[in-house]
Parts: structure tokens; sequence; C-alpha cells
């Protein structure tokens, strides 16, 4: 039987039809399973994720918009991640996950010998739970590591935790694609002065700060070609740093997103157009690690939040395409 792709989305799903899908799943009739907005019942789900525990062929598994409610789903899911080995791409963007459900399923996230694509944007996330992603960030090649990690529109996440975090993408030796877009990077506010204190030129926002934070990550990364920052509270300053970046070092990077910021169109422009440059004259760049490929081929879907409101299940959501490696990965990791 030829593997086929099941996509559903925003329907309820009755106990025959789920049956009827983890029969495909259990025969290894499915490569690509979309359930995205579904209505399902929690038996109903366990056995869905039963299905996905036994099949040795799917390889892109869509649970967005709040397919995965609980922390008993997370549970579910966990343990059928655990036992599959096949599973390259995992979306789970508008799951109310909190760093409860993200601690849920890390074990299995971590361990996964395939996943490659993940998607946790809009999920609740807290400090506690980019911690734990920061260690799907392998710094060492010895695991393969996401490539592509969307992590939109989840504010609870502090400044300094997106520190943390832009150290793992330094040292990250697989990441290509991050989507960061709509997280307020800048949204504590800055200490006041001590009395009699002079400050000595501009101070850099919090925002700010974590820009640049991501400009030395990006610098420092032989791999990353997409950067997703729209909407993140940047500023003029924020872009200056990626100027000076692009104008003067070598880097992978080939989209850098800064749109709905506080960054002049001129400027997003010259960046983009250093950018396109460094394309098309084959400027210089960091050398790939063994077995990168480019991005291209098939890009697959993800949500683009809506600018500021999280996990927002509401109306029809914007669907855009990533500037991703979803398929190229499929067809890289089966050679």
């Amino acid at each position: 039987m030829l593997a086929a792709s099941i996509q559903v989305s925003g329907e309820p799903l009755s106990a025959v039809e789920v049956q009827d899908i983890c029969d495909r799943l259990r025969e290894d009739g499915v490569r690509l399973l979309s359930v995205r907005g579904c209505r399902v019942s929690d038996r109903d789900f366990g056995r869905l994720c039963r299905g996905v525990a036994a099949s040795r062929c799917l390889a892109q598994l869509n649970l967005n918009l709040g397919v995965v409610s609980s922390i008993g789903r997370a549970r579910h899911l966990a343990d059928a991640l655990a036992a599959n080995r096949s599973l390259q791409t995992l979306f789970l963007h508008g799951s109310p996950l909190l760093d409860a459900g993200l601690e849920a399923l890390n074990p299995a996230l971590a361990a996964h010998p395939a996943l490659v694509c993940l998607d946790l944007g809009d999920c609740l996330l807290g400090d506690a739970a980019l911690a734990l992603i920061c260690g799907m960030l392998p710094p060492d090649g010895a695991k393969s590591g996401l490539r592509e990690l969307t992590l939109s529109a989840n504010p609870r996440i502090s400044t300094k935790a997106w520190a943390r975090f832009s150290v793992a993408v330094a040292h990250s030796s697989q990441l290509r694609v991050l989507n960061l877009d709509y997280n307020p990077l800048g949204k504590e506010p800055e200490p006041e002065p001590e009395p009699g204190l002079v400050l000595m030129g501009p101070v850099l926002s919090a925002g700010d700060q974590i820009a640049s934070m991501l400009a030395v990550a990006v610098a420092s990364s032989r791999t990353l070609e997409v950067l997703d920052l729209e909407g993140t509270g940047l500023t003029h300053q924020s872009a200056q740093v990626f100027l000076d970046m692009v104008e003067n070092y070598p880097t992978c990077l080939r989209v850098l997103v800064l749109a709905e910021n506080k960054v002049s169109p001129e400027l997003q422009q010259q960046i983009s157009d250093l950018l396109s440059e460094g394309e098309e004259d084959g400027r210089e760049a960091p050398p790939p690690p063994p077995g990168h490929a480019p991005s291209c081929a098939l890009q697959p879907i993800r949500e683009k939040p809506l600018p500021w409101l999280p996990n927002s299940n509401s109306g029809p959501p914007t669907v855009m395409l990533t500037s991703g490696v979803g398929e190229s990965l499929l067809a890289e990791n089966e050679r």
C-alpha cells in the first residue's frame, strides 16, 4: 500500500473515523496526518496516539489549534513519540501545553531519533519549558537535533530565559530555521538608574539586548538560514546590529524578518538586499556541517499568530508558508 496523506481541519472526529485512521497508521498507510483544530474525545485521542506509536512510516503529524488540550493528552502523545521511530515533523501550535505539558513531552522529544522540525508556537510556554528546549539543540552533532523550530507567541518567557536560549542557538550544530515572531522580547521594564549614576550613551532596551545576543548567535552559527523576529518589539538599534553583522561578517543567514517592529522599511530593505547579494555572489560563509543541504523544495505550512493574541483559537487562523525545510528534510533523512 502506498503511503498517503490524511488531512482534516476543524471538524469533529467520530470513533469510527478515528478507528479508520488508526487502522491505516498500523498498516503503514499514512505518511502525513493532520487533524488540525479537530474535536476528538479523550478516549479517541488515546487511540490515535497508539496508532502513531505503531506506525513505521508516519513522517509528519499536525495537531495544531488545541488538539493536545490537557496534560493527560500530552502524556499520551509522549508515550506515542517514545515508541515511534519515523516521525520527522510535529506541529503543536496553539496547544495549551504550559511548562508542565512540555515537561511531560520532553523526554520523548529529546530522545526521538528522527524528529527535526517542531512547532511549539502559542503553547503558553515559560522559562522552564524554554530551558528544556535548549536541550533539543545539541552543540556537538552527536545527535541530529532540531533543524526547524517555531516558538512564536509565547509571551510568558522572560528576557533572562531568551538570553540563555540565544547561547544554545549559537552552539547548535543543526538549526536552520528559527521562528520567534510575536514574542515581546523587550516586555520587562528596565530598572531605574541608581541616584547619582550618570549613564553614558543610549541605554538599550531589554528587547534590543536580546536582539544583540541573537545577532551574535547568528554570526556564530554555521547552519542558521532563517530568523523570524516579526512583531517582537525591536527597534532601530537592534536592526543596526544585524546590519553590521551581515555587512562585515560571514554568515549562513539568508532570511531575516523584522516586519512590525520599530525599524524603518529602508533599513529592513538594506539588510534584505545584503543577504540577497551574499547569496547571489557566493559570499563566503562558514562551512556547513556534513550532511547539510540547502533549504528548498516543499515548504510546510505553519500557523502565523495574530499580533499579541496568544493561544486564541477563535475565528479562522491565519496560515502562512514558512521558509522552512520540511520536505527537503524528509527527503534528506531517507537517503
